[in-house]
C-alpha cells in the first residue's frame, strides 16, 4: 500500500503527510533492527522500552515512513512520512484490516488452547500443496504479531492460515475484526489465561471468533469440548465438527502400534495419513488440520502430500535422543491441557516401550485464582501415571508435591525442585537410578526457560560422548 492509502485508511489527511503519495510500503516491523526499504515502523510503547525512541534508527536503516502517537520532528528531518495517531497498536490493526480487504486469498484463523501454532503450521503446510501460502510466524498471535504477519503477505497467495492468540477479554474482537476469516478453525478448549479472560470463561472468549466471519465463511470447531459446543451453537453458526474421540463428520484415530500413522474419515471419505504425530492430541491436531484442507477443496492426495511434508515448530513436541533417553522437548509454554496431553502421550510412549517416564516440569502460569488447584491435578496426573521422577522448577511445588503425594505411594523419593540449570545438572547425576534411560519429557510455561535445563542435561551428556 503506498502511504496515502495509508493515511486514507487511518483518516490522516494526504496535507499532513508531506511526500506519501507516491512512497509504497511492503511490511510493518515494530524492532528498528528489522526496518529496511518498503518498512513501516510501528512505535510501540513497552514496560521497558518506547518504540518512539528507535523511530529514527528504524529510518536510517531504511523504513520509509513511521506510525507513531505524537509528532516526530527528528523523523521528518530524515524525509520519512510521519503517520499520527492515537494509539499504534489499534491503527496496525486497521492497516492490517484495510489489507486483508484487498487480498483474494481464503482467509484461514486457528485459535486454541493447546497446540495452534502446531495445527496453523502443518495446516500452511497441507495448503502449499493446492497453491501459494503464507502463515503468521512462529507465535505472532497477538495484536501487534497477527497485524504484521498480514501486512507482510505479498497479496497474492491463494491462502492465509493467521493464527489468534488471546490472554485478555476483548483480545478475540481485536483479532476477529482484523481477519475476518473464510474458516474459523477451534482447535480445543481448557484452562489457560483465565486470569485475563474474565468470568465468561475460555470457551466463550474463543468462540467470539465466529462472530467476524466473512459473508459466507464457515466455522470448523472440535466436537470433543462441551462447552465449545455450545458456545459456537450462541453465536448463531452451525460450525462443521471434527473429533478425536467421537462420532463427528470429520474424524481421526491414530492407528493402533503405530508412530505417527492416523486414520481419518473426512465427511464420508477413508483414507491414512502418515504424520509427525503422537497419541490423543496427535489425532486432533491431524484431523483438525485434514478437516480445514478439506473444506478448503484439497483432495486426499494433496492432504497426504501435506503431513509428509509438515515439520514441527521449535520446543513442541521436538524429539532427540541423549545417550539412552527418548527426550521430548515441549519447553515452549504450557497450560493445563497441554501439559496434560503431553504427559498422556509420552506415558503412553514409555508405556509401550516398558521404559520409564521422568518428567522435568514447571510452572503453569497466568491461571489466577485457579493455579493452586490445577497445580495439585497436575501432581495426581503424575502419581497416576506412575513417573519414575519428576523435577519441578517454579512456583507451586507444594501445589504438584501434594497432588503427587496423594496418588503416589513413593512421592518423596520421586520428586526433586531445582532452581536452574547448573541445580538441574547436578540434581540430574545425583539421581542416578536410570542406567538403562527412558522417556525424559521436559516441559512448562515460557516463563521457567526449561530449554536452559535441556540444554545443561545436552552438555552433561556430551562431555561423556553420548550425545546421538
Amino acid at each position: 500500500m503506498s502511504v496515502g492509502e495509508m493515511a486514507a485508511a487511518l483518516g490522516i489527511s494526504a496535507e499532513a503527510v508531506p511526500d506519501c503519495r507516491g512512497r509504497i510500503l511492503t511490511r510493518a516491523v515494530t524492532d528498528s533492527r528489522e526496518a529496511g526499504p518498503g518498512a513501516l515502523f510501528v512505535c510501540v510503547p513497552g514496560a521497558r522500552v518506547d518504540g518512539h525512541d528507535f523511530a529514527a534508527s528504524a529510518v536510517e536503516r531504511g523504513a520509509g515512513a513511521v506510525l507513531a502517537s505524537r509528532p516526530l520532528p527528528e523523523v521528518a528531518a530524515l524525509g520519512a512520512p510521519v503517520l499520527v495517531v492515537e494509539d499504534t497498536v489499534s491503527a496496525l490493526g486497521r492497516l492490517a484490516a484495510r489489507w486483508r480487504d484487498k487480498t483474494r486469498a481464503k482467509v484461514v484463523c486457528v485459535t486454541g488452547t493447546a497446540g495452534k501454532t502446531t495445527l496453523k503450521e502443518t495446516l500452511a503446510a497441507i495448503l502449499a500443496q493446492h497453491g501459494k501460502t503464507a502463515r503468521t510466524p512462529l507465535n505472532h498471535n497477538n495484536q501487534i504479531g497477527m497485524p504484521c504477519a498480514v501486512l507482510d503477505t505479498d497479496g497474492d497467495e491463494a491462502f492465509w492460515v493467521m493464527e489468534a492468540g488471546i490472554s485478555h477479554a476483548g483480545d478475540m474482537d481485536d483479532l476477529g475484526a482484523i481477519l475476518r476469516p473464510d474458516l474459523a478453525v477451534i482447535l480445543n478448549v481448557g484452562p489457560c489465561h483465565t486470569e485475563g479472560l474474565g468470568e465468561k470463561g475460555v470457551a466463550w472468549n474463543k468462540a467470539r471468533l465466529l462472530a467476524y466471519l466473512a459473508p459466507g465463511g464457515r466455522a470448523l470447531v472440535s466436537a470433543d469440548y462441551g462447552d465449545l459446543v455450545a458456545e459456537a451453537r450462541a453465536t448463531g453458526t452451525e460450525p462443521a465438527f471434527f473429533s478425536a474421540a467421537g462420532a463427528a463428520p470429520y474424524r481421526a484415530r491414530m492407528e493402533v502400534g503405530s508412530t505417527g500413522r492416523c486414520r481419518l474419515e473426512l465427511d464420508g471419505e477413508n483414507f491414512s495419513v502418515d504424520t509427525p504425530f503422537r497419541g490423543a492430541f496427535g489425532a486432533e491436531t491431524t484431523i483438525a488440520a485434514a478437516a480445514a484442507a478439506h473444506l478448503l477443496g484439497l483432495d486426499a492426495e494433496e492432504i497426504r502430500r501435506g503431513f509428509a511434508a509438515a515439520t514441527l515448530p521449535p520446543q513442541r513436541c521436538a524429539r532427540k535422543v541423549l545417550g539412552p533417553w527418548r527426550v521430548i522437548d515441549d519447553t515452549y509454554n504450557a497450560n493445563p491441557l497441554s501439559m496434560r496431553r503431553m504427559l498422556e502421550a509420552a506415558a503412553a510412549e514409555a508405556g509401550a516401550a516398558s521404559l520409564p517416564l521422568v518428567a522435568v516440569l514447571g510452572e503453569m502460569g497466568e491461571l489466577g485464582a485457579e493455579s493452586a488447584r490445577h497445580h495439585e491435578d497436575l501432581g495426581r496426573l503424575l502419581g497416576e501415571l506412575g513417573v519414575a521422577a519428576v523435577f519441578w522448577k517454579g512456583g507451586h511445588g507444594g501445589n504438584v508435591y501434594a497432588g503427587l503425594a496423594a496418588t503416589h505411594p513413593e512421592a518423596v523419593r520421586v520428586w526433586t525442585e531445582v532452581k536452574g540449570p547448573e541445580d538441574f545438572a547436578a540434581a540430574w547425576q545425583a539421581a542416578g537410578d536410570f542406567p538403562d534411560g527412558g522417556v525424559l519429557l521436559f516441559k512448562g510455561s515460557r516463563a521457567n526457560r526449561l530449554e536452559e535445563l535441556l540444554a545443561a542435561l545436552e552438555e552433561k551428556e556430551r562431555e561423556q560422548g553420548r550425545v546421538l
